[in-house]
């Protein structure tokens, strides 16, 4: 995105919203996003569990927007789940592929690169299945606060996070699950008997507990 948004919060309405949302339910946060009056967008990538958040969503605000940025390179059982959890979960799914065919690109980058062999055709890579579909998406929508289902133990830089946040392109970034175990996580799912994929690949990560961009991206 060449133009960060620009929402009128600082340092100190970060620490605020973070005091006052620290001991609140999922279905709370949501509901004070979507009270601040900008516009609203979800995002899911339906790797495992993912379906949580997006139930969450339904029962909360069915009519917020969610961005899958289908990168051309997933396993055929997230795909098959990824079906099945749009028509088990109804919701404004808007679906955002790469500008490049993965076969096409395969064909020029030999594969999915690895950031120890090369380490800036990864960062291309990654741009071109995640960043820009994502940015495109953003834009399209005009978004301005970003429903997420990142949680703190997830990465070391998603510890240095919190249930909000802004990221480097202005979006104000809300995790509703940012303080969620994976117990809680995966009780949830079993509770409510919500598929979740066995097989799942994100290209862009490489390595457990790496960050794929969209919340790195500068």
């Amino acid at each position: 995105m060449n133009d960060a948004v620009k929402l009128p919060f600082g340092t100190e309405d970060l620490a605020r919203f973070n005091a006052e949302l620290r001991d609140r339910s999922p279905e709370e946060i949501i509901r004070w996003a979507l009270g601040l009056g900008l516009k609203v967008f979800a995002s899911t990538s339906f790797a495992p569990y993912s379906a949580a958040l997006l139930h969450i969503l339904h029962r909360t605000a069915p009519q917020v927007p969610v961005i899958w940025v289908d990168t051309g390179y997933n396993l055929p059982d997230a795909y098959r789940t990824a079906e099945k959890i749009m028509q088990l979960i109804p919701l404004d799914y808007r679906i955002y592929i790469p500008q490049m065919t993965a076969e096409r690109r395969n064909a020029l980058m030999g594969g999915i690169p690895h950031p120890d062999d090369d380490e800036a055709l990864h960062r291309e890579f990654t741009r071109q299945v995640k960043l820009e579909p994502f940015e495109r998406a953003v834009r399209e929508l005009g978004g301005q606060v970003w429903i997420t289902g990142i949680r703190r133990q997830e990465t070391d830089f998603r510890k240095t996070l919190d249930i909000v946040s802004l990221d480097s392109r202005g979006l104000l970034r809300v995790a509703p699950l940012f303080y969620w175990s994976d117990e809680q996580l995966a009780d949830y799912v079993a509770r409510h008997e919500l598929p979740s994929c066995r097989h799942y690949l994100d290209p862009t990560k490489v390595y457990d507990g790496r960050e794929c961009g969209l919340h790195t991206s500068a």
